[in-house]
């Protein structure tokens, strides 16, 4: 074999396996996933936290094209009943319709998919929830499958898929119609097609250094649909929340420095060079203007309508189609810094607030379900309860945690793109909030922690990985590393199924539920 075959293989390793069970071992998983996110899905029959913001937002979608004020408010929710006892006549009468317009905090391409649920399903819980419910699922298998092209296991891989499965904060998210199961997905699904996008790459070089050395900068690589895919979801999760931005910036940075080791790695003396010459003007159009394009198109809605919040038809449509463009895009961009101003002012007391420090910790999940006075019948004791818990996994971010510090250790030691690449998912995710919570002493919650779980759970799998060794490691090492990753996915499927009661809404007596509550802060109120 020549030298330029050995650096093929060290530039894109071979893929153990084959590839069909390389489909049917992640798409096993995700079933299994979405067997415990669809059952009794429509379980309980409520609005759930701040299901009564989305779930009607997305029907007012459908119907207007853009977000109506409903009936009714916190303290007098007419329009949640009236939804739970079938009753859609939940919009106000309004003498103009700019007075009925509703400000809404999140731009609208999660609700629209919440909406996809209710047009399919009806104005009722399994309506509003499918959506999520389905997106939780198919990240599963986004999971698997990207976990298995980075660690070249098919075994690792669906070890992945499987510890995303077992979370309970994702699995409260897959069944609850709110917005961050949505970002969830759209990160990770551009994580993805960057990483498919950083192996063709290395595979283009790796063909050029065959031929040929590359000399100081290394060729063209022509059109990388893979990264106009990344690029594209990522938009998606900035037209979900802004937070996705995060994580755009992140991405779009690591993909041009991923070109630049590959470019170093095959050969070309002025790495960094090319891929400003090369790779920057196409990472600008792909990472940059494709998601500016997505996200403004996700308000299509808002500009077509005139009912919508901020929305200046008369004065757009009076001049002309160019001043209606201008004045529209106007509109539009005011209405963007009212949204950016009611973030950086979001400071109101929650008894569920946390702070960023302590969301790896679990230290206080949100509570999303808990009616009172459940009659003892309900489930053969004298109290009984019904209860759905925002937190994770203990088991499985506590070993996360450690993960992510071994990611730490080992990126520092061998410099392995992996560890780096989840260090910096887990930073983008993350860090940026203890910013806000110095600066604005902003009002936030655990969940906001959902868009890093696929990142942990990442962290865990390069983990585990590590501990089974080398796949021509002696037979004993392999022995020992597979008892031990074997022992902490048990550990994790045993602490699921304990809280699972708690998550889903089941019916259970008040001292089953008392036993799940693994800390204080879990039940009492938070200090002000």
């Amino acid at each position: 074999m020549s030298n330029w075959g050995v650096s093929r293989q060290r530039l894109v390793p071979p893929m153990q396996g084959s590839p069909l069970v390389g489909w049917l071992g992640p798409l096993l998983v995700a079933v299994f996933g979405g067997v415990l996110r669809f059952v009794r899905l429509g379980v309980p029959h409520a609005v759930v936290f701040d299901e009564t913001y989305y779930m009607k937002d997305a029907y007012s979608l459908l119907r207007f094209g853009v977000e109506r004020a409903t009936l009714g408010d916190a303290k007098d929710p007419v329009a949640d009943r009236r939804i739970i006892a079938g009753n859609l006549d939940i919009f106000r009468q309004c003498g103009e319709p700019a007075d009925c317009a509703s400000f809404v905090a999140h731009p609208p391409l999660g609700k629209w998919m919440i909406a996809a649920g209710e047009w399919l399903f009806g104005m009722n819980p399994f309506g509003w929830r499918f959506a999520a419910a389905l997106v939780g699922t198919l990240s599963i298998l986004v999971l698997a499958r990207v976990a298995r092209r980075m660690t070249r296991s098919t075994l690792l891989g669906c070890l992945a898929g499987l510890l995303l499965a077992l979370d309970g904060l994702h699995l409260v998210f897959s069944r609850t119609a709110l917005l961050d199961v949505f970002l969830t997905f759209w990160v990770l699904a551009g994580f993805a097609c960057l990483v498919v996008d950083r192996d063709r790459t290395r595979g283009l070089l790796a063909g050029h250094a065959e031929r040929g050395p590359l000399g100081e900068v290394g060729p063209r690589l022509g059109a990388r649909p893979w990264r106009l895919a990344a690029g594209a979801c990522l938009g998606a999760a900035c037209a979900v929340k802004w937070s996705g931005i995060f994580f755009l910036i992140a991405f779009a940075v690591l993909s041009l420095v991923w070109d630049a080791g590959a470019r170093r790695a095959t050969g070309a003396r002025r790495a960094y060079r090319g891929t400003l010459t090369y790779d920057l003007p196409g990472g600008l159009a792909a990472m940059g203007l494709l998601p500016a394009v997505v996200f403004l198109a996700s308000w299509a809605g808002w500009f077509a309508s005139p009912l919508g919040w901020g929305r200046d038809w008369e004065g757009a449509t009076s001049s002309g189609p160019v001043h209606f463009v201008v004045a529209s895009l106007r509109s539009w961009l005011g209405y963007q810094s009212q949204v950016l101003g009611f973030h950086s002012g979001l400071d109101d007391y929650h008894p569920y607030m946390s702070e960023p420090w302590s969301w790896p910790l679990l230290l206080r999940p949100v509570s999303f379900h808990y009616p009172a006075g459940l009659p003892p019948s309900a489930c053969g004791a004298s109290a009984c309860s019904q209860a759905v818990l925002g937190v994770g996994t203990p088991a499985l971010w506590y070993g996360a945690v450690l993960a992510v510090l071994a990611m730490v250790v080992r990126y520092a030691a061998v410099r392995d793109w992996r560890a780096g690449a989840v260090l910096l998912a887990v930073a983008a995710g993350w860090l940026p909030w203890f910013y806000y919570a110095v600066a604005d002493d902003r009002t936030m919650y655990l969940f906001y922690m959902l868009p890093v779980v696929p990142f942990m759970v990442l962290a865990a799998t390069l983990a585990a990985g590590l501990v089974l060794g080398r796949q021509d490691a002696p037979p004993a090492r392999r022995a020992v590393g597979a008892a031990v990753a074997g022992a902490f996915a048990l550990v994790v499927l045993i602490n699921f199924w304990w809280l699972q009661p708690v998550l889903t809404a089941e019916t259970i007596t008040h001292a089953e539920w008392w036993a799940r509550m693994l800390m204080r802060s879990w039940v009492t109120s938070a200090p002000k």
